[in-house]
């Protein structure tokens, strides 16, 4: 009996860990630093949509995304709409995954990344309190500091075609957010590789 008690215990802390944001609740705050050095704060943003994307370019549905440039283009649309997008890579250390900051540096100019920034979270505090379970596993901030949208990014979860032809769900819960609307789709079930948070 104790022993049972003990691994409901163990499953209670874990799904709690991996809780999540939740629809229409108050974003939970971070502070992390980029792969510049520059300290970044979710309050910082405050009165701006904010996009936060799980980032692996090592995972094939992320990738595919880069490589077909749409992500970049997306990023930079949502850029000139005063959108902040940041990059969030929750990849532990002691995985091949992960990017020092040097290798990191050198991703962002051979992708041509067009986010504010990346966020260097490897001891996967940010993903964690989102509840980011792959890449790429999307979030859209309204200005009033909620989460409005979280889910995938779009409704083909492919690594091969144009991702340009796909309901964009990230698109859309910005124009809705930028327009004053709730977004008509608030969440749906991210698709692509699992997190990293293990060595």
């Amino acid at each position: 009996m104790k022993r049972t008690l003990t691994v409901f215990a163990l499953l209670a802390t874990a799904a709690t860990l991996f809780a999540g944001a939740e629809i229409g609740k108050p974003a939970p705050e971070f502070t992390a630093t980029d792969i510049h050095g520059k300290t970044h704060k979710l309050s910082d943003y405050k009165g701006t949509i904010v996009v936060l994307e799980a980032y692996n370019l090592d995972c094939p549905y992320c990738a595919h995304h880069f490589k077909t440039g749409a992500m970049q283009e997306l990023q930079a649309e949502l850029a000139a709409k005063d959108v902040v997008w940041l990059l969030v890579n929750s990849t532990n250390p002691k995985n091949p995954s992960y990017r020092t900051p040097e290798k990191a540096k050198k991703e962002w100019d051979s992708q041509k990344i067009n986010a504010a920034a990346w966020l260097d979270d490897s001891s996967g505090a940010i993903g964690k309190a989102y509840g980011m379970k792959t890449t790429p596993h999307m979030f859209v901030i309204g200005k009033d500091g909620t989460l409005a949208y979280q889910g995938a990014i779009d409704d083909k979860a492919e690594t091969s075609g144009d991702p340009r032809k796909a309901r964009n769900y990230v698109r859309e819960a910005v124009d809705k957010l930028l327009a004053g609307e709730k977004p008509a789709v608030t969440q749906t079930k991210p698709y692509g590789c699992g997190v990293k948070y293990g060595g």
